[in-house]
């Protein structure tokens, strides 16, 4: 015997029950067709996942899954034997909510259960909305009891041990973790461990795409009896993505098959570029636009935009001021060539000069200053805003996480823009991947895109003469390693200096940090691509007189 079990490991969109529902039901027939007698979508797949948010208190919202799930169930009822496992919210008794799976067969509901382990972490707030389940769920499909588990539920040992009591031969969790660097290995870890605790094979179904700066990376996967990894489906991109069951004298024996592994840089790469094309697809943006100054930043993001899009969806401006260096021009130019975008110089020497002769009275006599940097800024971000505006483009900012945490950006100037690719990538991570993708073209983009003065010069902001980012800040190598420990295992002072972080260097990084919070509560939302980027997961007053 045999049991053929699909999973539609899909892009789906939050808030299209009724687009989400269509690419269930044609992943259903479509897997059908290849023998397929059961399908798993991943968590929360009928509305989109958890990007859903505040939408998940609404009853109507609620109510427009159940009928998703509903609609599924009347557009499979000919699929004889066939079993299809989705992921939704539903309505509980006395006005509560769960995040549930219900198992769809013979044009109805045969089994469902809710999550009983909610996590309140990164991208996870399911606390704030779901009530936790008590009851768990086996189902049989032939001849195999199946254990489901949601998410958090498999990752403790309780749930996957009640499924196994309950008579489960094998267990078929669905899940939804947003991409970190090692992620993946830890989710097969995780899970690896859970087969060999219970004795039972498992198949994972992962979701894949990006909502909102979020990202999932797919690579759905299958752990044979033994706890031995059988396959691994594809990482960011969609797949129907098959894994055979048989029964054997030895018990039940898993067959997919093992899509490679990519290297951390490629990883990174993908996810950047997944969560970009996210954003602007589902929102319906018709391109991208971004300044392109001659710097490794938006150097960097030029490259990522021309990947995710394509070269007819990305346009370049050049703002170039008094203080632009020549081979700033010359870089910038030859970039954009050697990726075929569209590219634009307009000086904005004329309104700097009008404007600083307007203020000029106001000032009453004081010294140029930082001031006089920042209006620079500020009019490149209205210019931009206006060719945004006056095209329908998503204006791209070109901050990176080093900036976004010390506050070396300016308000209204180079923060302006509706979405920040790379504001979850450390400086140093922005010069690794820039000289990874000029050795790499995984989307055809173009080779070697990236002039090489570009990653060679020192950074600078070109505000003023001579300028360079080390003047105001620490070299990067340092200045990113505080922060890393700093955010993401939340070292203060007394154990960065245990580390070996000078106190004053460290006092100095977490002082800026805290200083800027003002500037991030009103940035463009990001790519999240670490373990805690800025936005939901790090939450933080904007009045704080606490630096330790």
């Amino acid at each position: 015997m045999t049991l053929q079990i699909a999973i539609a490991q899909l892009d789906f969109t939050v808030g299209d029950m009724a687009g989400n529902a269509r690419r269930i039901i044609d992943a259903a027939h479509q897997s059908y067709a290849q023998g397929a007698r059961l399908l798993l979508t991943p968590e929360l797949s009928v509305c989109g996942g958890h990007g859903a948010d505040d939408l998940l208190l609404r009853p109507s919202f609620i109510a427009a899954c159940g009928d998703a799930v509903q609609t599924i169930a009347r557009a499979t009822a000919a699929l004889h034997g066939m079993a299809i496992v989705a992921g939704h919210p539903a309505a509980g008794g006395d006005g509560q909510r769960h995040n549930a799976a219900s198992v769809i067969g013979g044009g109805g509901v045969i089994a469902s259960c809710a999550k009983r382990l909610l996590p309140d972490c990164q991208a996870f707030d399911e606390r704030r909305y779901f009530t936790p389940g008590q009851d768990g769920c086996v189902f049989q499909v032939q001849d195999i009891n199946i254990g489901l588990l949601i998410g958090e539920d498999a990752w403790l040992d309780s749930p996957a041990q009640l499924a196994r009591q309950a008579g489960a031969g094998l267990l078929a969790v669905i899940g939804a973790t947003p991409f970190r660097a090692d992620e993946h290995e830890e989710r097969v870890a995780t899970l690896t461990a859970r087969a060999r605790s219970t004795g039972l094979p498992l198949v994972y179904a992962h979701a894949v795409g990006g909502q909102d700066g979020v990202v999932y990376d797919g690579r759905s996967f299958a752990i044979d009896t033994g706890a031995r990894l059988a396959g691994r489906a594809s990482a960011f991109a969609e797949e129907l993505y098959m894994v055979n069951v048989t029964r054997t004298s030895a018990g039940l024996r898993l067959r997919a098959g093992m899509a490679p592994e990519r290297e951390r840089d490629a990883s990174l790469w993908d996810a950047l570029v997944m969560g970009l094309r996210g954003y602007v697809r589902k929102n319906g943006f018709p391109g991208v636009l971004l300044g392109l100054s001659g710097g490794i930043d938006s150097a960097l993001v030029l490259a990522l935009a021309v990947d995710a899009l394509g070269k007819e969806q990305v346009r370049a401006l050049m703002l170039p001021s008094p203080y632009t260096a020549a081979i700033s021009l010359d870089d910038a130019r030859e970039m954009a060539r050697r990726l075929g975008v569209r590219y634009d110089e307009l000086s904005i020497l004329p309104q700097l000069q009008s404007f600083e002769q307007a203020l000029a009275p106001l000032f009453d006599g004081k010294p140029a200053d930082v001031t006089e940097e920042n209006l620079q800024a500020r009019i490149r971000g209205v210019m931009l805003m206006a060719l945004s505006n006056k095209h329908g483009l998503l204006l791209l900012t070109t901050g990176n996480k080093s900036e976004y945490a010390t506050g070396y950006c300016t308000m209204y100037g180079d923060m302006c823009g509706g979405f920040a690719p790379i504001k979850d990538v450390l400086k140093t991570t922005v010069f690794g991947l820039a000289r990874w993708r000029n050795a790499h073209d995984p989307y055809g983009g173009g080779a070697n895109p990236i002039p090489e003065r570009i990653i060679t010069r020192a950074p600078s902001a070109e505000l003023r003469h001579g300028q360079t980012d080390q003047d105001s800040l620490p070299p990067y190598a340092e200045l990113d390693a505080i922060i890393e420990r700093h955010m993401e295992s939340d070292l203060g002072l007394a154990e960065l200096t245990a580390a070996g972080f000078s106190p004053g260097l460290a006092g100095q990084v977490i002082n800026l940090i805290a200083a800027s919070e003002f500037k991030r509560q009103q940035s463009a939302p990001g790519t999240l691509v670490t373990r805690r980027g800025f936005g939901r997961d790090w939450r933080y007053p904007v009045t704080n007189k606490f630096r330790s």
